[in-house]
């Protein structure tokens, strides 16, 4: 794959998240089993990590790529940032809202230097194009985790043996 591919199925998973979280009751969307994050929290991380983690990585080492990466701490966010307290709503809405913003500005980089490097602290040197296919992962990671989660939720309010549907 290259980064043009990347960047078309970003594209099309801002669909799939939008679809993945219409329509989503407050007893949905707050949801929690077993410790894991709700949809609510969920929103809110992908929220948090399209503006300050891959969108900025990326245009950090396209642009400035000898200075040191800024810190980021997504494990304390949902504390910090009170995730379970926001609302639903106003946070998908932004989120789709900031994730049309990467597309518009990843579709204008004019002939951009995805093999340039920065360096982070905790995994070495990574270029641009590792922190573009990381992106996408994010995706499809949460993806799967708003599936569990929504799996989950249905066979807690229906109460039913949902084994029929096949091996979870």
């Amino acid at each position: 794959m290259n980064p043009e591919n990347i960047i078309e199925k970003l594209g099309k998973n801002h669909f799939v998240f939008k679809h993945l979280f219409a329509e989503t009751s407050f007893e949905e969307f707050n949801f929690k089993s077993n410790g894991n994050w709700s949809l609510l929290e969920v929103a809110c991380h992908l929220l948090d990590e399209e503006i300050e983690d891959f969108r900025a990585r990326i245009e950090h080492i396209l642009t400035t790529p000898d200075k040191p990466l800024k810190s980021i701490s997504p494990q304390k966010w949902p504390l910090e940032r009170n995730y379970s307290g926001q609302d639903f709503g106003t946070v998908v809405e932004r989120f789709l809202s900031e994730r049309k913003k990467s597309l518009e500005w990843l579709k204008s980089l004019q002939q951009p230097k995805w093999e340039q490097t920065v360096y982070h602290p905790a995994v070495g040197e990574r270029s641009a194009k590792k922190f573009l296919f990381n992106w996408l992962a994010h995706d499809y990671h949460h993806i799967r985790q708003i599936n569990r989660i929504q799996h989950t939720f249905l066979k807690f309010s229906s109460g039913d043996d949902l084994t029929y549907a096949g091996k979870w």
